[in-house]
């Protein structure tokens, strides 16, 4: 049993942190730590004991965008390249080498010789293909869906047992960088052909990664065992041949209390999702904070405009300058979690500054309303033809203190008369109900990915379609639709040239602020905790963890 040790809130603005992240290069990607392990040698077995915040859901690979999941895929599927977090430079992996038409729409891969998957089944030019076929065009018998980082995806030819061709619809200049993602992790034919329902079981996921599944408690407790002739890492690391580590062991622990109690006792080795206002704390007991950013599109507020409350464009510029971000990175947060000043993360590719449309100002804000029809009551509310300006929210539980975050947005906007409900997301009906725009005419939202498509991702109707417009996730019958954001989107994914993809970029940016379809907060990182003890940590490009270079040093 954990000891559970109490760190508590405190009050007023997060203290800054003070440990800086070093950009060290080796190992699996960007090691981040405070000091070095240069002069160290890295130490093999021994197990790793790490405390997630939330159990896993789904394992099929397009379903790791959720962190829990890509904490797991991580460390037992590869990718077909490797994405250099540092420099975002597209590396060989299990793909050696590849070519590009000039019109991006057939990508050529030479596949590593000798590369299995755990089953003993070869990972060549048949396996990738039937990968990407599946998570191109999805399989409707068995209920996989399409991957959100492909886009245009035609089929695969194999032209020989190392060599696999893609060919798409139309250009696809995000591929590349897509064959990087946690969301294409190759798996086994055998994974493969099972419904997606099975998958959330992790025994069931079969990958060439340095980690096999050894056991699971479904929803408490994973254990992976490290796969003694793993020997296929990304070909520009310095490390290569097995995993320093014996065995991790992960184990869901919900408290954030609880989690921390561990570390400083002692009984883990490193926790993911410390909150900010935990940071100081626990750098004081000695244990240093790892907060890589994400990279992708920003913790914003959305809207959906199918709800009539929010169909206006006035009012929904009105509420993004009643909504104060300093204030709410000040208060709930540390600065490792800069304030937006984009749709997309600083560190994105294609960002571009759009600070002066997200300014605060409240009487601007009051204008708007004012001009909208929307105008106060006797108690102090917004009301129109009878009605009350009256939104919800449902918190979103894998963001970073996002019921606070929208509780201090609803005190905000209170100041220019308009209620914001912050409803509990605890429940299945809350998964459903967040889906109708009647019901949750405002939502958290963020992404992660370091390619420009992850702004299609995020607004696409196909995608994530956080808008919701009509033809997307819902089963509510809208009308919305942006015809003008999803031209943008289709020709974000579809431009070849990267100079003219980076403008369009910024053209969705622009177009997304300027209809205050969402106010962008913070830039989220993912935010860990580790005993000093823990070498060589180290994250992929969007911050999920990598143990494939981590190693236990002696305990002093």
């Amino acid at each position: 049993m954990f000891i559970t040790r109490c760190f508590r809130k405190r009050a007023g603005p997060a203290a800054l942190l003070g440990a800086t992240l070093l950009a060290g290069t080796s190992g699996w990607g960007a090691v981040q730590a405070a000091g070095s392990d240069v002069q160290q040698k890295p130490v093999q077995g021994g197990t790793l004991t790490y405390l997630e915040q939330q159990a896993h859901t789904n394992l099929y690979p397009p379903a790791g965008g959720f962190y829990p999941n890509g904490g797991i895929l991580n460390q037992i599927t590869d990718k077909l390249t490797y994405q250099n977090p540092q420099t975002l430079e597209i590396e060989p992996w299990i793909a050696e080498s590849w070519t590009v038409n000039a019109d991006a729409t057939e990508y050529t891969f030479k596949i590593r010789k000798g590369v299995t998957f755990s089953d003993g089944t070869p990972l060549d030019a048949a396996a990738v293909a039937k990968n990407y076929d599946t998570f191109g065009r999805g399989n409707k018998d068995l209920k996989l869906p399409v991957s959100e980082v492909i886009n245009n995806y035609d089929r695969s030819e194999v032209i020989d047992s190392q060599t696999v061709k893609f060919i798409f619809k139309k250009p696809s200049p995000g591929f590349l960088q897509g064959t990087s993602v946690i969301g294409s992790g190759l798996v086994s034919l055998k994974t493969l052909a099972l419904p997606y329902e099975a998958l959330g079981d992790a025994t069931k996921i079969i990958g060439s990664g340095p980690f096999v599944v050894a056991s699971e408690t479904l929803g408490r407790e994973l254990t992976l065992k490290v796969r003694a002739d793993y020997n296929w890492g990304p070909a520009k690391l310095e490390h290569q041949g097995r995993a320093y580590l014996d065995e991790i062991k992960y184990i869901v622990t919900p408290e954030d209390s609880v989690r921390i109690g561990a570390l400083v006792a002692g009984q883990s080795d490193v926790i993911r999702q410390i909150q900010a206002y935990d940071e100081k704390q626990v750098e004081d007991e000695g244990y240093l904070i790892y907060a890589p950013s994400t990279r992708g599109v920003n913790n914003s507020v959305v809207f959906r405009p199918d709800n009539p409350l929010v169909a206006d464009v006035r009012v929904r510029r009105a509420l993004l300058h009643a909504t104060n971000a300093d204030e709410i990175v000040s208060t709930l947060f540390s600065d490792n979690y800069p304030k937006a000043t984009s749709v997309i993360a600083k560190t994105a590719l294609g960002y571009v500054n759009l600070s002066p449309k997200l300014s605060y100002d409240i009487e601007k804000a009051k204008t708007l309303l004012d001009e909208a029809g929307w105008k106060l009551g006797a108690n102090g509310r917004r009301q129109k033809d009878g009605q009350t300006l009256e939104l919800s929210a449902y918190e979103s539980l894998p963001q970073p203190q996002n019921k606070e975050t929208l509780q201090l947005v609803a005190q905000q906007w209170e100041k220019i008369g308009v209620k914001l409900n912050v409803l509990t997301a605890d429940s299945g009906s809350a998964v459903v109900n967040n889906l109708d725009p009647a019901k949750a005419p405002v939502s958290p939202a963020m992404v992660g990915r370091a390619d420009p498509d992850v702004i299609k991702s995020q607004y696409y109707p196909t995608n994530r379609n956080v808008l919701l417009q009509k033809g997307g996730n819902s089963d509510k019958v809208q009308s919305f639709v942006d015809e003008r954001l999803n031209a943008l989107l289709d020709q974000l994914a579809s431009e070849p040239d990267r100079t003219k993809r980076l403008a369009v970029a910024g053209e969705v940016q622009n177009y997304v602020v300027d209809q205050a379809y969402a106010i962008p907060i913070f830039e989220e990182p993912q935010a860990f905790a580790a005993a000093p003890y823990v070498k060589g940590v180290s994250f992929e490009a969007v911050g999920r963890p990598s143990f494939y270079n981590t190693w236990l040093a002696p305990r002093r």
